[in-house]
């Protein structure tokens, strides 16, 4: 349980602009490169995003949730329709 407060920790810390940007470029890259490459950066920002919110689902609204499993889902679904 340490490791993962300590984790928690570091995230907080993170600069919420520097997060945006990066995600944000990471889902660009996923969605231009082609093919299988793509599918995976895309794949990593998922895993990333269902990481966040399985670790911060006690603390969120209901609302908060179902835009964060929405997100998810598309997410998921990039992943797929670029696979293929």
């Amino acid at each position: 349980m340490a490791t993962s407060d300590n984790l928690l920790r570091r995230l907080a810390r993170v600069n919420p602009t520097t997060a945006f940007i990066v995600a944000l470029a990471l889902m660009m890259a996923g969605l231009f490169l082609p093919g299988i490459v793509g599918a995976a950066l895309l794949f990593l920002l998922a895993a990333g995003l269902a990481a966040l919110t399985f670790t911060t689902w006690p603390v969120q609204k209901g609302s908060t949730r179902a835009l964060r499993l929405v997100m998810l889902a598309l997410l998921l679904a990039a992943v797929v329709a670029k696979a293929v």
